[in-house]
């Protein structure tokens, strides 16, 4: 998947309108874009709408409240019986925390008779300095687990940063350092790297420059906190034409040679990274 937009699941506008964004996943949020006093609201929403939402449209997970807030579980608890493709789990701190979240989505499946380990796993892994510690340690893994992504705006409360660089996508030291170990951390366990959100939702180019950096740098796609970020992160996240096209002449040029390590296309070198390269990216052809 390339995108996944963020859906407050206390507006029943924005839930209604979230499928029609295009977006590969929906998160129906129930952390940071739900006030304190409706949090109990939200879950029931989240349910509802899970229970009568069109579930051949896009994916749908929900963010649950982080650990430390005491409501996971019972966000789990609600959210689970309208059988969720995955969950959202923001300030994981590591394995240990990861590990902690599956045995309790074990436990929930086996309650709602769903089938074990269908309940995927995206974690928010960079929101404190102690996750990014974490993470650069042992890069954390588990067969529930889609993918890693990074967050900005609790790093910069955990830091007690200001900002995080000079200007909108122009990132200090301190939050390159968080995107690279979560890109890392990915790539080491097998899953998709996905880029932060991008907050000032009326800068389209400035969307698309950091969805281009984050590509380039090797993310597989992006979260967006608005409708119309979507189309953008799928422009620039599904390949292109002349990518496929190289990626399809690159994999046919080995399979001809099973036997070589080396080959020339084009007149160009190709060893075995570039097939791995040819082989993701018609991985995500068409998203």
């Amino acid at each position: 998947m390339r995108s996944f937009l963020f859906v407050p699941a206390d507006s029943e506008r924005k839930l209604a309108k979230g499928p029609a964004s295009g977006a590969d996943g929906l998160i129906l949020d129930l952390e940071d874009s739900v006030a304190t006093d409706r949090k109990t609201v939200a879950r029931d929403m989240a349910l509802a709408y899970l229970n009568g939402a069109d579930r051949a449209g896009p994916k749908l997970y929900v963010r649950v409240n982080a650990l430390d807030t005491g409501l996971t579980l019972g966000d789990l608890a609600t959210v689970m019986q309208g059988k969720p493709d995955g969950i959202v789990f923001p300030k994981c701190v590591g394995q240990a925390d990861l590990d902690l979240l599956s045995n309790y989505l074990d436990a929930l499946e086996a309650r709602e008779d769903i089938e074990a380990g269908a309940t995927r796993i995206l974690t928010i892994a960079t929101e404190s300095a102690a996750a990014i510690l974490a993470l650069t340690a042992a890069p954390a893994r588990h067969a529930r687990l889609i993918g890693h992504s990074w967050g900005g705006e609790d790093l910069m409360a955990d830091l007690g940063a200001l900002a995080k660089g000079p200007s909108p996508g122009v990132y200090d030291d301190t939050f390159k350092m968080a995107r690279t170990v979560n890109l890392m951390a990915s790539v080491a366990a097998g899953v998709t790297a996905y880029d932060t959100v991008y907050p000032d939702i009326r800068n389209v180019e400035g969307l698309r420059a950091e969805a281009h950096d984050a590509r380039r740098m090797g993310y597989g796609g992006k979260i967006a906190i608005h409708p119309d970020q979507v189309a953008i992160i799928h422009e620039v996240f599904t390949p292109t034409e002349a990518e496929i096209d190289w990626a399809n002449r690159v994999i046919a040029t080995f399979e001809g040679n099973p036997g070589a390590g080396v080959l020339t296309m084009d007149g160009k070198m190709l060893d075995k990274p570039h097939l791995v390269l040819a082989r993701r990216l018609v991985s995500r052809k068409g998203g």
